[in-house]
């Protein structure tokens, strides 16, 4: 389609079933209007185009395993129904053009930038880049595109707004130039290639595999390079809840060496027991050998494997309670994980500012509303500042987020839903 028939098939109502399957039929009115605001945008840069497609994909939450991939451990994430669309068309050359809204446009020529430039990391043209390469380098072929996105999983929120990002490059690539072929665990993996070697961050994998496949994953990355990622068939929000993030607006500034001492001091106490990550060392060896590791990293260090340890155990629980429908062993689960990360972890507030909690008021606010209901809550990714995650019932949610936003802003409470579908086409 050219972007005026787009345009009439969603105004129509031509695209509403699929709309609604993504979004829920509550959203709908408002997604047709930013759908069609994308459509505009992109023929306000690059005029009225033949052959134009649109495509999605999603943001991330981490349900299970606090802190434990980096370690070679296990997680459970699921997509959600934020999400980046794209409006984009083929090129005949060799320049990949991707207009985000509120950045500049990024304008990349793959075939001259096809390897890591140091003096290029941490910018969105090297994830273009990079992306391109990885998958030529697979044997899939790449080229020329135009694209504009718009995204609602917004930066800093906990929810892997750059882990779409690269799954999106990828998923453009695939449909374009290699007719979808290209499975997303595949594109996933290409897209931690990218961020690693062309962006100069050595990330994990779990938020490229949650965006990229769609529904809720339990991936164990004991084998390096080669994570075991299963499909984990259960619909949280057709068994009546919510998935709610809270955003504490926690200031982020000066926090990167509290991320980094978590991974650190693991790997510190599995050097002790002989092992160069603690998922190839055993609580058994740890507490076997306590003095020693308590002598050599610290109590707190300490704390953090029996985390890890515990963590990992969870989440095997927590996979066969979603399997088997069980809710209520779910989030008993959830709750312990929290309690953990808070307690033995500590990733809930930094030791630099002890007079800023959010992230504890939070979690106090939560545990007291929900008292004497169903549901659940915890800390939501890597911690010290930022959002928590709950569970909460249909019938709660209301009071749910009008109790949230007087504490931390309006619009400080995402209401979600677990998406079922990945990075996607989601029409010609």
């Amino acid at each position: 389609m050219n972007t005026t028939a787009l345009k009439e098939l969603i105004l129509s109502g031509g695209l509403d079933a699929r709309l609604i399957s993504l979004y829920g039929e509550a959203a709908l009115s408002v997604q047709k209007e930013r759908y069609i605001n994308a459509i505009d945008s992109f023929t306000s840069l690059y005029g009225d185009r033949e052959n134009v497609g649109i495509y999605s994909v999603p943001g991330r939450s981490e349900l299970s395993g606090n802190h434990t991939d980096h370690n070679a451990g296990c997680v459970i994430a699921s997509s959600i129904d934020l999400d980046i669309i794209a409006v984009a068309v083929k090129e005949d050359s060799s320049i990949i053009r991707i207009k985000s809204e509120g950045y500049p446009e990024d304008t990349v020529d793959i075939a001259k930038y096809n390897a890591p430039d140091p003096a290029l990391y941490a910018t969105s043209t090297s994830i273009i880049a990079g992306m391109s390469e990885g998958l030529t380098s697979k044997g899939f072929a790449s080229g020329g595109l135009t694209a504009y996105t718009t995204s609602s999983v917004l930066k800093g929120s906990g929810l892997s707004s750059s882990a779409a990002f690269e799954v999106m490059v990828g998923n453009l690539i695939n449909h374009i130039y290699n007719n979808g072929k290209i499975s997303n665990v595949e594109i996933a993996k290409v897209a931690q290639y990218a961020e690693n070697k062309f962006f100069g961050k050595p990330c994990g994998l779990m938020d490229q595999v949650a965006c990229a496949n769609g529904g809720i994953v339990a991936i164990d990355f004991a084998k390096a390079g080669d994570p075991v990622i299963e499909p984990v068939s259960f619909d949280i929000s057709g068994a009546g809840y919510n998935l709610c993030i809270v955003d504490t607006g926690g200031n982020h500034a000066d926090l990167t060496d509290d991320y980094a001492a978590v991974p650190a001091e693991m790997k510190a106490v599995a050097k002790v027991l002989g092992a160069d990550l603690l998922r190839r060392t055993d609580e058994e060896a740890l507490l076997a050998n306590i003095s020693k590791v308590r002598e050599e990293c610290g109590d707190r260090a300490v704390l953090r494997a029996l985390h890890f340890f515990a963590e990992n155990r969870r989440v095997a629980i927590q996979k066969e309670a979603l399997l088997k429908g069980d809710t209520e062993t779910f989030f008993a689960n959830v709750i312990a994980s929290g309690r953990s990360s808070y307690c033995y972890l500590q990733n809930v507030y930094t030791v630099k500012n002890v007079a800023e909690q959010g992230l504890s008021l939070a979690i106090c606010l939560a545990e007291r509303y929900l008292s004497g209901k169903k549901g659940a809550f915890r800390v939501h990714g890597g911690g010290f500042a930022g959002t928590i995650q709950a569970f909460v019932e249909s019938k709660d949610v209301e009071g749910y987020r009008s109790l949230m936003d007087s504490v931390f802003g309006d619009g400080a409470c995402m209401v979600l839903r677990v998406r079922q579908e990945g990075a996607i086409k989601v029409v010609d």
